[in-house]
C-alpha cells in the first residue's frame, strides 16, 4: 500500500511534519519531485531538523528515497547526510539512477535568469532547480547514473558545458569560472559518483519501490511544494518546474498510477495561506517589500496588523532563504482546485493554533470574476489576478494549552475552531485525518491513520 502526501496550496503547508507523524508506521519514504529548494522542518523527540533534500522520514529511521522525478545536488545531499550523522542519526538514503543532477552552472544561470525575468520572476531560491529541469526536458541533462560511469559522465559534460558557457558569456556577459569548466566538473562529480557507489546509495527507483511493496512494506510518497505551484496545474509562470500533484507520485517514482491510486492521498492544508514569491494572491493580508494588496476585506492598517500577527505566530519565514512569506486568509477555491486535481482521500489541517486569539477568522469562500461567481481557480494566472475574494467570516477561538488539546483529542479543540475545520472538510469532500496545533509531533490531533 502507498500513502501520498500532497501540499494543497502554495507550499509550506507542513508536509514534513505529517510525514513524520505517520512515518512511524511506514518502512520507506520516497520523494517524487523537487530539489534542495524544498525546505521542510521536522521536530522529532524535541529536536528540530531543517532539511532541504533528504526525505523527512530519514530522521525516524525510515529508508529515504529520492525518486527519478527529483533533481539532486550531490553537495547538498552529502552535507545533509553528514550533518545528520554528526547529530547521532544514521540516515539510509537511496537515490534513483534516473534522477537528474544539479550542477554549479545550473545555480549560476538560475540566479541571473531569475533577475532578468523581472516581474515574471517566480521567486526561486536560486538553487538551480529550474535550469536542471530545463536540461532534463531538453535531453541534455546529467543523471545520477551517469556519475557512476566516467566515460558517460565526460561525454555528457563535454556536450552541455560549452552551451552553458556560451549562454553565460554571450547572453549575460559573465566571465566564466570553474562552474563552466569541464575538467573541474568532471573531477568533482566523478568523486560524488564514487561516494554514491561506495555507500551503495543508487537504485532503480520503480523496481526498488515495487519490490518493497511486494515484500509487504508500507511506502509513503512525499511531494515538495504545493498544488498551486505545479508546473501544469499551478499559477504559471509563478510555479516550480515539476509536478507536486499526486500524478507526479507515479511519474516521479516509477510506480504505476493504479498503485498510487489504490492507496491514500492526503492533502495537507495550512489553516491560512502563505507563499514566497511574486504573483497574484486574492486573499492576501498586509504586504511584504512594498507590495500593496487589497487587504483581505479589512482596512489596510488592520490587514497589516493581522498579517504581522500571523507571520510571527506561524514562523512564516522561508526554511531555506529566511525570507518573510506573504500571508492571507484561507483560499477555498484554491483548495477545491487541489481536491479535484489530486483526489484527496483525507486531510491534515495544520497551524490552527496560529489563528488563535483573533476576534474573527475569514476565508475566501469564492471569487468574483467579471461579475460571475467562481468556486474554483480559473485556468490562467492573469484571470486569477482579476478575481476578488468573496469572504465568509467565522468567530475566532481562544489561545489554549494546545499540547493538552492534542492529548485529549478532537473534542478538546475549541468549538469555533472545529466549526472552521468542518467547513473545510465539507467544502473539499474529504474527512479530516489530523489537525496540527503546534510544531511538534505531540501537538497533533490524530483522528485516523492512513497506514
Amino acid at each position: 500500500m502507498t500513502v501520498t502526501i500532497v501540499g494543497s496550496q502554495l507550499g509550506d503547508e507542513g508536509k514534513g511534519g505529517v510525514v513524520d507523524l505517520y512515518g512511524e508506521d511506514v518502512d520507506v519514504v520516497a520523494r517524487y519531485q523537487g530539489g534542495d529548494n524544498a525546505g521542510h522542518t521536522v521536530v522529532h523527540d524535541g529536536t528540530t531538523y531543517k532539511l532541504s533534500l533528504v526525505p523527512s522520514g530519514a530522521v525516524r529511521g525510515n529508508i529515504g528515497v529520492l525518486g527519478n522525478g527529483c533533481v539532486v545536488n550531490p553537495e547538498t545531499l552529502f552535507e545533509e547526510i553528514d550533518a545528520l550523522r554528526e547529530r547521532g542519526l544514521d540516515p539510509d538514503v537511496r537515490v534513483a539512477e534516473r534522477a537528474h543532477v544539479i550542477t554549479p552552472y545550473h545555480r549560476v544561470l538560475d540566479g541571473i535568469e531569475e533577475k532578468a525575468k523581472d516581474d515574471l520572476a517566480a521567486g526561486t531560491t536560486g538553487r538551480g532547480i529550474g535550469p536542471a529541469y530545463e536540461d532534463k526536458v531538453g535531453r541534455r541533462g546529467v543523471r545520477v547514473g551517469d556519475l557512476l560511469d566516467p566515460d558517460v559522465l565526460r561525454e555528457r559534460l563535454e556536450y552541455v558545458v560549452p552551451q552553458k558557457r556560451a549562454i553565460a558569456t554571450e547572453v549575460y556577459g559573465l566571465e566564466p569560472d570553474e562552474a563552466f569548466d569541464v575538467e573541474h566538473l568532471f573531477a568533482t562529480y566523478r568523486a560524488y559518483g564514487e561516494r554514491l557507489a561506495d555507500e551503495d546509495m543508487t537504485v532503480n527507483c520503480g523496481e526498488f519501490l515495487a519490490d518493497r511493496i511486494d515484500a509487504g512494506d508500507e511506502v509513503m510518497l512525499e511531494g515538495a511544494q504545493g498544488t498551486s505551484i505545479d508546473i501544469d496545474h499551478g499559477i504559471y509562470p509563478y510555479v516550480t518546474s515539476s509536478n507536486p500533484t499526486a500524478g507526479g507520485a507515479a511519474t516521479g517514482t516509477g510506480l504505476g498510477p493504479t498503485v498510487v491510486g489504490r492507496g491514500e492521498v492526503i492533502g495537507i492544508v495550512k489553516a491560512y495561506l502563505s507563499r514566497v514569491g511574486t504573483g497574484p494572491l486574492p486573499t492576501e493580508l498586509g504586504h511584504v517589500e512594498g507590495q500593496t494588496p487589497e487587504g483581505g476585506g479589512d482596512t489596510a492598517e488592520t490587514a497589516e496588523e493581522i498579517a504581522t500577527y500571523i507571520r510571527d505566530e506561524g514562523g512564516e519565514y522561508g526554511t531555506v532563504t529566511g525570507r518573510p512569506r506573504r500571508v492571507g486568509w484561507l483560499d477555498v477555491p484554491m483548495l477545491r482546485h487541489a481536491a479535484r486535481a489530486n483526489g484527496f482521500t483525507g486531510l491534515a489541517i495544520n497551524h490552527v493554533d496560529v489563528l488563535a486569539g483573533l476576534d474573527a477568522v475569514k476565508v475566501g469562500h469564492a471569487y468574483e470574476f467579471d461579475g460571475e461567481e467562481l468556486r474554483t481557480m480559473p485556468a490562467t494566472t492573469e484571470q486569477w489576478g482579476r478575481c476578488e475574494a468573496i469572504y465568509r467570516e467565522f468567530d475566532g477561538w481562544p489561545e489554549v494549552d494546545w499540547t493538552a488539546v492534542a492529548a485529549e483529542g478532537y473534542d478538546a479543540i475549541p468549538e469555533n475552531a472545529r466549526t472552521y475545520l468542518e467547513y473545510v472538510s465539507d467544502e473539499l469532500g474529504a474527512p479530516i485525518y489530523a489537525v496540527g496545533v503546534g510544531p511538534g509531533r505531540e501537538q497533533t490531533v490524530v483522528l485516523e491513520s492512513p497506514v
